[in-house]
């Protein structure tokens, strides 16, 4: 579908263009997004920004999600994969406390050199270069 991601930038923002009037932000999921983001960006002649997500992966399958957290305490959770996989309270628990740990690491480094662009009010869009099961796109949408 796409040679890269900047073409991947350069084929979406072409289909973004009627919402340059609107002045959008433009956000990023880091890392693959940005890179598509920022051509996006670029195009449209908004603002970007990241937005940290972190997956919560099933403890013995960690690559497939069974949610997903973001910054503000943002959590999203499939609740019938939870299920269906078998994972208790006290691992989902134990998974989250893990990816808490590194996205709030995170969030400090990058708020500390470039603090958030308001989004209230805001057009905006958010930007990844893939999408698995969803749950990191839901949690940066919350």
């Amino acid at each position: 579908m796409f040679e890269n991601r900047t073409d991947a930038g350069e084929q979406l923002a072409a289909k973004l263009t009627h919402l340059r009037a609107s002045k959008p932000v433009v956000l990023g999921l880091p890392r693959g997004g940005v890179p598509v983001a920022a051509v996006i960006a670029d195009a449209l002649d908004a603002p970007l920004d990241v937005i940290v997500v972190r997956k919560l992966g099933i403890p013995y399958q960690p690559e497939v999600a069974m949610g997903a957290i973001g910054e503000g305490e943002v959590r999203v959770l499939d609740h019938r994969l939870v299920k269906i996989a078998g994972v208790s309270d006290a691992q989902i628990a134990e998974v989250e406390a893990k990816e808490r740990a590194t996205l709030d690491a995170r969030v400090t480094q990058l708020r500390a050199i470039r603090p958030r662009i308001p989004l209230v009010g805001r057009t905006v869009i958010i930007v990844d270069d893939g999408l698995a099961t969803g749950a990191t796109a839901a949690a940066a949408r919350a």
